[in-house]
């Protein structure tokens, strides 16, 4: 799932890898396109329906998808799934072109961040008008989930297939050294605190580098009665940016934080599998990657907080959404369905996309490794604890203001750019993101 960008992406086959984890505590008019005709569908009323099917991801993931497409077709034998896969990058460069062009594929992967980008467009389907047609269910997602697939007006323009939050993954080992035991409720300063232990005792950074990651920001706002985004543009001050960089600059310079001239060394592993830093913010799917590039043991632990209670976590998703002008809209709401709650496709899909969101996959799938136990144990242990909220609205540009966000704050990381200037710089780019 892309998310925090800057932290890679596990590889597919590290989601095969047997774990070491532990839990420790627009219109369409305006494109030119006309709803007739521009689906990728064919058949005739005598032959089968054909549907296109796009993701991204590696081969893993699309060996798992052709089984799950196998057994619908099997199911439903007058309904083919013609089936395209390629990496994230080239996914979004081809489908750009493909919706411009007024051909994208009948039924897609999607993600939260392009979500208002293409309804603002006219490409997506409200799917809430199958569901009200009986051929797609809205019931049984977990958490809440559901609505990270809405947009204003509640309209319903993805369906969650996988779920995920945010976590902290620390280097087991290392806080056990120096005597940390995180717990539910600890806050910023004990945070802090513990990191500076960690670097007099252990010798190492805290932490990898945070400041640059657009979703660990946003947690800090949301705990502050605030968050990245509104819905149509960002919901901070030039100020509290500044005030972020600056503070998380200061930590560079400490050594609580590390030097990212190391951390770009190691590149594309982490700096905590590498043993640059105890400490690492991400996505808890993606924490897989971590026994596959240490030596150490690693595991999931609570979100520090403001006030010792709330962490500003929501359950994020990938998703599937379908073409607003393709010729079989059932059949897509149907495939989708299919996809989102058939148990059968649970235990073939796995976690390989994140905590599967419907209770009917999440129940009949049941992890035997101990990576993919300890991220559902964490997520259900999340749950458990109330801390999780609702997605705040990510508004059209989203991916360009992420992107942006990354590249400037690695450039107050290196010290290429004062903070303050930084934060001008942002809210700029960001202004002509939601713009375009």
């Amino acid at each position: 799932m892309r998310g925090v960008e800057g932290r890679t992406v596990p590889t597919n086959r590290d989601l095969d890898r047997r774990g070491l984890l532990k839990v420790a505590g627009g219109s369409l008019a305006a494109l030119g396109l006309t709803a007739a005709g521009c689906g990728g569908g064919s058949g005739s009323s005598d032959g089968p329906v054909t549907l296109r099917y796009a993701w991204w991801g590696g081969e893993p993931r699309a060996i798992a998808i052709k089984k799950t497409i196998a057994l619908f077709e099997k199911k439903n034998p007058k309904i083919k799934i013609k089936p395209e896969f390629t990496d994230y990058e080239a996914f979004w460069e081809k489908f750009q072109t493909q919706a411009s062009g007024g051909n994208p594929p009948d039924v897609f992967q999607n993600s939260v961040a392009f979500l208002r980008k293409y309804d603002k467009r006219g490409v997506l389907m409200d799917l809430k008008s199958q569901a009200d047609a009986g051929n797609l269910s809205l019931k049984n997602f977990r958490d809440g989930v559901l609505t990270s697939g809405q947009v204003d007006g509640g309209k319903q323009v993805g369906i969650p297939v996988g779920a995920n939050t945010m976590s902290l993954v620390v280097d087991l080992k290392v806080f056990k050294k120096a005597g940390v035991d995180p717990k539910f409720g600890w806050t910023w300063d004990e945070y802090w605190k513990a990191l500076q232990k960690i670097h007099d005792t252990q010798k190492i950074a805290g932490d990898t580098g945070y400041f640059g990651v657009m979703y660990m920001y946003d947690l800090v706002l949301r705990q502050n009665g605030k968050a990245f985004f509104t819905g149509t543009g960002l919901g901070f001050t030039e100020a509290d940016l500044t005030q972020w960089w600056e503070d998380g600059y200061r930590r560079v310079k400490s050594g609580l934080v590390a030097d990212p001239n190391k951390i770009d060394q190691v590149k594309p592993a982490s700096g905590l599998s590498k043993g640059i830093a105890a400490s690492e913010f991400t996505w808890d799917n993606f924490s897989v990657r971590y026994e596959g590039e240490g030596d150490s043991d690693y595991g999931l632990v609570p979100i520090p907080t403001t006030d010792g209670q709330q962490t500003g976590q929501y359950l994020s998703s990938l998703m599937l959404s379908a073409f607003s002008g393709t010729e079989h809209p059932e059949e897509a709401a149907r495939f989708i369905d299919f996809m989102v709650h058939d148990p059968e496709v649970g235990t073939i899909m796995g976690y390989d996309r994140g905590i599967l969101a419907t209770t009917e996959q999440f129940e009949a799938y049941r992890p035997t490794d101990a990576t993919n136990k300890a991220v559902a144990a964490y997520e259900t242990e999340v749950s458990r604890a109330g801390v999780l909220g609702k997605m705040t609205p990510q508004p059209s540009g989203t991916d360009v203001v992420e992107a942006a966000f990354l590249r400037i704050g690695g450039e107050v990381a290196h010290g290429k750019t004062k903070p303050a200037a930084a934060a001008q710089q942002f809210f700029g780019e960001a202004k002509a993101a939601f713009a375009g």
